[in-house]
């Protein structure tokens, strides 16, 4: 059933408001009327009103000078125009005016309903799309926060999303890779197209082909009509193959030639069908190990890497955790954070908290949290952290415990020497992980990324 719409209904005919009425109020809608468009204008004025229905003749202000007295005032409502003097001219205004819908009377009460629904249809995506990219400008979602950080990526994703340019998101599980995607897409000229998202890690190798290829009727057993791929879906918007190191590599090469050539064949069949599609890749493993372990074809890697977003864990950002546990209490508690809600001990001891899930896992932590709580003050007792993962601060013990570590360096520039002593402990972290990035950094309690910035900077091999 359709949810329910308050609509508003303008006609100078009493007859016709109340067939229009009975027809609505069927259709499971909130009904107002009005006798002309001054009174149309004024209930818009009043109150939230989701659609205005009117028609074209009227006194005092007729339909089209309401339509143009709505779009002045800035009242973001379709308007759906109902007449028995239709023309031509009066249609080109009606939609130059900003009408959603023009229908000649008498009409099918089926043909109305359908417009209704269709009008209410394309308001709440024209509504969400907006919402979508309001957030973008104020950082890409209230999920993501605001410290310096995520500054640094909203701007990158700024920069990226006007492009053609293929994206690389790379990033632990859990820091919102496909929340980043999105934004890359919504914020790009393909934002009114389809954003497709695929994970790579999830679908079965041997249907992985036929699910991003689509196939032709006949094409194996069970085919029993064709089917459109996530390729052929995701045409003239965005394709977001997430987890690309987990595809098999045998698929890579496939996947490779249709990036190349903009172009693919369905299963079974021999036509070539032409694409426009912009790609983003996500992996939470670091590339470059990826392809040393054959996980990750190297040419494939520089066909979708040709722009790169690193997006940092959790325990790098903690001054978002704040921001985030509100936005998670509305979310899931449907209610705005007010003052004391929350004991500040809950906050400093999620503050100290490594995160290893990242974000999903603050999110799962509150709302299992919320659960407990009720509509009771949310407590360190209703917190259920994982008692195995380090505080954020806790040194990494093997690191600590070589006495090489310890030795303090001459008096001198404080920068220099701090960053003296860093190259060293990254170099012995080294050293105990036998030279694995990830162990290494897992032991520096700093992200892969992290480490490789600190490598590149200190000239550490």
């Amino acid at each position: 059933m359709t949810t329910e719409k308050s609509v508003l209904v303008a006609d100078d005919e009493p007859h016709m408001r109340r067939v229009l009425e009975i027809a609505l109020r069927k259709m499971g809608h909130r009904v107002l009327v009005a006798g002309n468009g001054r009174e149309a204008a004024d209930i818009v004025q009043a109150g939230a009103v989701d659609l205005v229905i009117t028609d074209l003749r009227m006194p005092v202000m007729d339909g089209l000078a309401l339509l143009r007295h709505l779009r002045a005032m800035e009242f973001d409502v379709p308007v759906i125009v109902i007449t028995a003097h239709g023309s031509v001219e009066s249609a080109v205004e009606a939609m130059k005016q900003g009408a959603s819908e023009y229908l000649l009377r008498p009409f099918d009460l089926d043909v109305l309903e359908l417009a209704v629904e269709r009008t209410l249809r394309g308001a709440d995506v024209s509504r969400h799309n907006r919402f979508l990219r309001q957030e973008l400008e104020r950082g890409w979602g209230d999920a993501v926060g605001q410290s310096l950080p995520m500054q640094q990526v909203g701007e990158l994703i700024r920069k990226v999303a006007p492009t053609k340019a293929a994206v690389m998101i790379v990033g632990e599980t859990g820091t919102g890779k496909e929340l980043a995607a999105r934004a890359v897409h919504m914020a790009s000229p393909r934002a009114d197209r389809l954003f497709v998202p695929v994970n790579c890690a999830a679908i079965p190798a041997e249907m992985l082909e036929s699910e991003l290829f689509g196939y032709e009727k006949g094409a194996f057993t069970g085919a029993v009509k064709e089917r459109i791929g996530k390729f052929e879906l995701a045409n003239e918007g965005t394709l977001f193959l997430d987890e690309l190191t987990e595809m098999p590599i045998e698929m890579q090469a496939k996947l490779l030639r249709a990036l190349q050539e903009n172009t693919i064949e369905r299963l079974g069949g021999n036509r070539r069908i032409a694409l426009d599609i912009r790609v983003i890749a996500a992996t939470n493993r670091s590339p470059r190990e990826a392809i040393a372990q054959g996980k990750l074809r190297e040419d494939l890697y520089y066909r979708v890497n040709v722009f790169t977003i690193d997006l940092p864990p959790l325990r790098e950002r903690r001054d978002d955790i704040p921001g985030l546990v509100a936005h998670f209490i509305a979310k899931h508690g449907h209610r705005r954070v007010t003052p004391g809600e929350i004991d500040p001990q809950v906050l400093e001891r999620l503050q100290g908290y490594a995160w290893p899930g990242n974000v999903r896992e603050l999110e799962n932590v509150i709302e299992r949290a919320l659960i407990l709580a009720g509509p009771g003050q949310l407590q360190l007792a209703h917190l259920r952290l994982d008692a195995a993962a380090a505080p954020a601060a806790a040194p990494a013990a093997p690191v600590a415990a070589d006495p090489g570590t310890q030795a303090l360096p001459p008096p001198g520039p404080l920068n220099a020497a701090v960053e003296a002593l860093e190259a060293r402990l990254i170099e012995r972290a080294l050293q105990l992980s036998e030279g694995s990035k990830p162990r290494a950094a897992a032991l520096l309690d700093i992200s892969e990324r992290a480490l490789w910035y600190k490598l590149k900077k200190y000239r550490v091999n």
